[in-house]
């Protein structure tokens, strides 16, 4: 028993969704606490406890989190600062086991779900929205000041979110958005190097301590990713999330690459500091097109696909792909000479089919060579999205 006296919980208006392979909770961005309502440590110290990080336990028992860096994140949205934009999206990857929001970056899973959002919470003029039909919605990604299109379907002036379009990596199909990543190149990302290539180089030689040489495509489009030859760290591609996330040597060597290939694209002054950017870069390793059977049991026929890949994020080998991994991906495999491209079998193309742990993912992409210099314009794919619960959330104050 005590006689202090403690505050009643916040209570705020908030929409738990999930986006492609992802969970977040979506807030707008004036119905936050008005000392949330700018970047800072009220802010992050308001959405861990909402996440219920850091949880040394790893189980977001008491918060909105699901433990893992595809149920970790959170969302802020409003409407656009920008013209010919309709919403201004906000990230937060929520660490699990830290303090820490990481906001370097998108999360293209989630992305499916801001267009929805955008649409149910009044964020897009009523006038754009069709009876039934398509309504193109113009996402201003304001992690990494980027344009995202989301292509939302419309039925009956609502979203449309029951249907039979299905995701490897989701349970149960839902209606298809398909969204469109409009000149992702992160050409502003690393205060040394900046570019689609920050090196310069579409293969270069990552001298990592400990490990050795390997080499390495490092592209910053869609997120800032470190591809290597799974051959030559001792992999297939075709794993599972067990085989690596139980191994501490191998995730220990896969943060060690990260740190280092962060460095060396101009993202990081010191190792130190790949600490506190824990989101991004991602690391990827990829290989040729094997047959192998998915998480679910499903078999995936070499002739399905053109390439393996396999991503870590937030430290662990993700279960599916990243969306913005995918950008990265379709953006490497259509120029030749990347790693991502000659585990595909070479040439020029303009979609590529990749394996991931949980089944397969195609991606399209436009690229083009202008003097010896690659851009990308745009890099499509689909993914779906679903309202699981609106409301409010409860936050225990201080």
């Amino acid at each position: 028993m005590t006689d202090k006296l403690f505050k009643a919980q916040l209570k705020i208006p908030a929409t738990y969704l999930r986006g492609g392979t992802s969970k977040g909770v979506f807030f707008k961005l004036e119905d936050l606490p008005e000392s949330a309502q700018v970047q800072g440590q009220e802010r992050d110290q308001l959405l861990l406890r909402v996440i219920g990080s850091p949880d040394p336990y790893a189980k977001h028992t008491d918060g909105m989190g699901g433990a893992t860096s595809s149920t970790s994140k959170v969302v802020i949205l409003s409407k656009s600062t920008k013209s010919d934009h309709d919403v201004d999206y906000l990230f937060g990857q929520v660490a699990i086991d830290k303090p820490v929001i990481d906001w370097s970056g998108n999360c293209g899973n989630l992305t499916a779900a801001v267009g929805s959002f955008a649409i149910s919470n009044g964020l897009v003029s009523a006038e754009r929205i069709p009876e039934n039909g398509i309504t193109m919605v113009r996402i201003w990604q304001a992690n990494i000041c980027k344009t995202i299109i989301a292509h939302v379907p419309i039925t009956n002036g609502q979203v449309q979110e029951t249907g039979d379009f299905e995701l490897d990596g989701v349970t149960f199909p839902a209606a298809e958005v398909k969204i469109e990543f409009v000149d992702p190149a992160d050409d502003n990302e690393g205060e040394t190097n900046s570019g689609l290539f920050p090196t310069g180089n579409l293969v270069d030689d990552l001298i990592i301590p400990d490990i050795g040489t390997l080499k390495a495509t490092m592209i910053n489009a869609g997120i800032p990713t470190i591809f290597i030859n799974a051959g030559a760290i001792g992999y297939t591609g075709t794993e599972l999330q067990d085989t690596i996330n139980n191994d501490p040597k191998a995730l220990a060597m896969f943060e060690t690459i990260r740190t280092y290939g962060a460095l060396k694209m101009g993202l990081i002054d010191n190792i130190e500091q790949a600490v506190a950017r824990q989101h991004t870069p991602k690391v990827a390793f990829v290989a040729p097109a094997k047959s192998y059977t998915s998480s679910s049991g499903k078999t995936i026929d070499a002739k399905q696909i053109d390439l393996q890949v396999r991503a870590l994020s937030m430290g662990k080998l993700h279960h599916a792909m990243m969306g913005t991994a995918a950008v990265a991906i379709g953006t490497a495999a259509a120029i030749p000479g990347t790693l991502v491209n000659l585990a595909a079998g070479g040439g020029k193309r303009h979609s590529v089919c990749f394996g991931h742990p949980s089944g397969t993912l195609t991606v399209g992409a436009e690229a083009t060579e202008q003097g010896g210099k690659w851009s990308v314009k745009k890099v499509s794919m689909s993914r779906s999205t679903r309202v699981l619960m609106e409301g409010w959330v409860r936050v225990p104050q201080g």
